[in-house]
């Protein structure tokens, strides 16, 4: 009855937001970015517990880094939040339109998705980011972060719900289940009468629960092996530069590096050279090969099964030699390059080959996997990365939350 009432009260929510003005939507951004930098020492103090509690059930560095908040990060999400208000509203803007020969004007015209149900790890920046993207295009969401983010979660829906209110929005265009029990999930994914689109933002198991027991259109993201193919004709520093830069800057990220794929004429070459640069700082998981080639490296071992199908969120690398982009590609399809994917290459037939072969959200010639990102692309936050083909891809930002309608506008006009 708990996540009715919830349904109930953010469909009517929705209701509202998709005729609330602009510049009313703005001033709700606004006081949420103010408020989050004016609340920061209870923000950041309900974090530290978070991460305390995070410790002591032994998460990984990796996790406790997701999860982490600090007075740069905070900043960085609420100025993420004003840059969402110096973009242009979708709402309301018409995709296309013409005159049918009957007199009638035809457009397709931008509506809001209605009331999109996020469910999340341990992210609490996603909170201010869907809230965010969502109030900008009129719809209302419910949010189910993980338990590793209890206590953060709850004092940033408080910055929010208080600024809907000073906005005079409806607090709950924006609500968010308490309780960590997997049944609620359950329940969230089968109120199909109030939600209109579930997301979640996890590992392969929690895509895999929604995908099997949802009533509700899921969009499916942030999961995917990241690659990396550096062919033969790539400069092999500037090569290096960039993936130590996928894999490094931040590993728990989901667009991280998460395999190394190197054209075997210059493996003998590049090899060695990974190793070296990414000694002390990166566990290398080698087939045959590629080990052969790494035996300066530290921290190395055999691949197994598995390893190559795995999203390490860490500081390890699977590494494997391939005879050509043919084969680079091959073992792409096999192994889920759904995510972000580069070749390193100055090559512009091998560059167009991988380009048009590779099935994933985001493909990159010669750049970070890193830049997959709704800030990166200009889009503002992202509500996710979308890995399936249908509606959206890649980024998640404003337009991707909308839907449209069609609009015929005539002078009293019978169909004859």
């Amino acid at each position: 009855m708990e996540l009715i009432s919830m349904g109930q009260a953010a469909k009517e929510a929705a209701f509202q937001l998709a005729t609330a003005s602009t510049a009313q939507k703005n001033k709700a951004l606004a006081i949420i970015a103010d408020e989050l930098e004016a609340n920061a020492k209870i923000i950041l103090a309900a974090n530290a517990k978070d991460i305390e509690k995070g410790r002591e059930a032994g998460l990984t560095e990796a996790l406790l880094d997701r999860l982490l908040l600090n007075e740069e990060r905070l900043s960085g999400i609420a100025n993420d939040v004003r840059n969402v208000i110096s973009l242009n509203d979708p709402v309301g803007s018409e995709l296309d339109s013409k005159v049918l020969e009957n007199g009638m004007s035809l457009s397709r015209r931008r509506v809001p998705l209605g009331v999109v149900g996020v469910i999340y790890e341990a992210r609490p920046n996603v909170t201010i980011d869907i809230a965010a993207l969502c109030l900008k295009t009129g719809n209302a969401s419910i949010l189910r972060g993980g338990k590793e983010t209890f206590f953060s979660n709850m004092e940033l829906v408080k910055v929010i719900q208080s600024a809907l209110a000073k906005a005079g929005l409806p607090a709950a265009s924006v609500q968010y289940i308490e309780k960590p029990d997997r049944e609620l999930v359950s329940q969230l994914l089968k109120l199909d009468e109030y939600v209109d689109m579930i997301i979640p933002r996890g590992g392969a198991g929690l895509h895999k629960m929604c995908k099997e027991n949802s009533t509700i259109p899921v969009i499916i993201g942030g999961f995917g092996i990241s690659h990396i193919f550096v062919d033969e004709s790539a400069d092999l520093e500037k090569s290096l530069n960039v993936v130590e830069n996928s894999k490094v800057q931040r590993p728990s990220a989901c667009n991280s590096l998460d395999t190394l794929l190197v054209h075997e004429k210059v493996a003998a070459d590049f090899l060695p050279m990974l190793a070296e640069r990414l000694v002390d700082k990166v566990a290398l998981v080698a087939e045959p090969k590629a080990k052969a080639l790494l035996s300066s490296a530290k921290d190395l071992r055999d691949a197994g099964e598995g390893d190559f199908d795995t999203e390490w969120l860490s500081y390890t690398l699977g590494v494997k030699v391939v005879a050509d982009v043919k084969e680079a590609i091959d073992h792409m399809r096999v192994h889920n390059a759904s995510h972000s994917d580069a070749i390193m290459t100055n090559s512009l037939e091998n560059s167009e080959l991988f380009i048009n072969s590779v099935g994933s959200a985001a493909v990159y010639v010669n750049a970070s996997t890193r830049f997959t990102d709704g800030a990166q692309f200009g889009l503002g936050a992202e509500v996710a990365v979308s890995t399936q083909k249908l509606h959206a891809r890649g980024p998640m930002g404003l337009e991707e939350l909308t839907s449209y309608k069609w609009v015929g506008k005539a002078n009293y006009l019978p169909r004859s």
